[in-house]
């Protein structure tokens, strides 16, 4: 549903509870918009309608069929993003709190201001040319010793402000550079494969009530669990609306704009990803993000 360099690769947004994908890429954008143009204007829900009129006349695919490692060849499900920058946001969550401040060789009392603070932490996370999708790599930083997933429901939000829709995010963390100097923080959370999105966008008017969804992550290595953890959109400190008021205050996105809320699932800190894990991020509401380590 967006304009797409390989004509066989598609994405969704999740247009009502049956999981079904449509590849919108050859219909009429002027009839059908794209997801480009649907985070970049108003008139959101008459987008969404042409968009489900469109689907109805397309082939769809079931989610499942398409839940494949990247192949040209083939049809599968990339990042559901286009254009947009990626943000995040920090310290949103009381254990994100309690791991930084234990992380940090300088005792970390400022991550405790930013958590009671009434302006929440933002960040620039990457462009999207750096973002993987479903089942594909994300990578460990060649000198970091110590990295982390961080699993994040993710808001789509279009360029005049208006909540779109959610989908999952990885926000892949080198918490040794991070603890070393806060100073680093861009070292830590930008590079290459460091960030995952996916695997669809589901629209926000579908979710009734997104406080009550739930966050589970998995690392498995082969049959083993290495980390398995979960936490509820419940014990987000920030609300969204005040995500997005500060994301906006002196920023303009003309193509929209993706913003990771934080996590509050924290692996011991003995754990670091491995190459050859599987990073699994499961949003009932959503689907499961899974992407392999290089």
């Amino acid at each position: 549903m967006a304009e797409l360099a390989i004509p066989r690769t598609v994405f969704l947004a999740r247009l009502s509870i049956i999981a079904m994908v449509y590849d919108l890429s050859s219909t009429d954008s002027a009839r059908c918009g794209s997801f480009s143009v649907m985070l970049s204007a108003d008139d959101l829900v008459e987008r969404v309608g042409r968009l489900a009129t469109c689907a109805d006349q397309e082939k769809g695919w079931s989610l499942a069929a398409l839940d494949m490692p990247p192949d040209l060849h083939v049809p599968h499900l990339p990042a559901p993003i286009t254009k947009q920058e990626v943000w995040g946001a920090g310290v949103t969550y009381g254990r994100s709190r309690e791991a930084r401040m234990e992380e940090s060789e300088g005792g970390g009392s400022f991550y405790d201001k930013v958590y009671r603070a009434e302006r929440p932490e933002l960040f620039f996370k990457t462009m999207p040319s750096r973002v993987v999708g479903p089942n594909a790599p994300i990578r460990v930083r060649v000198d970091s010793r110590w990295t982390v997933p961080e699993p994040e429901l993710t808001l789509a939000i279009s360029s005049s402000g208006q909540l779109v829709g959610y989908t999952i995010g990885n926000d892949v963390s080198a918490r040794d550079i991070e603890a070393e100097n806060p100073l680093y923080l861009p070292q830590a959370k930008i590079y290459k494969g460091s960030c995952a999105i996916g695997p669809v966008v589901t629209l926000a008017h579908t979710i009734p009530d997104p406080r009550k969804m739930g966050i589970r992550l998995t690392v498995r290595s082969g049959d083993s669990i290495r980390f398995e953890g979960s936490t509820s959109l419940a014990s987000m400190k920030r609300s969204f609306e005040d995500l997005i008021a500060y994301l906006f205050r002196e920023l303009d996105f003309p193509h929209g704009v993706f913003l990771l809320t934080g996590t509050g699932i924290v692996p011991p800190d003995d754990f670091t990803l491995q190459h050859g894990d599987v990073v699994e991020i499961k949003v009932p509401e959503i689907g499961t993000l899974r992407n392999p380590v290089w």
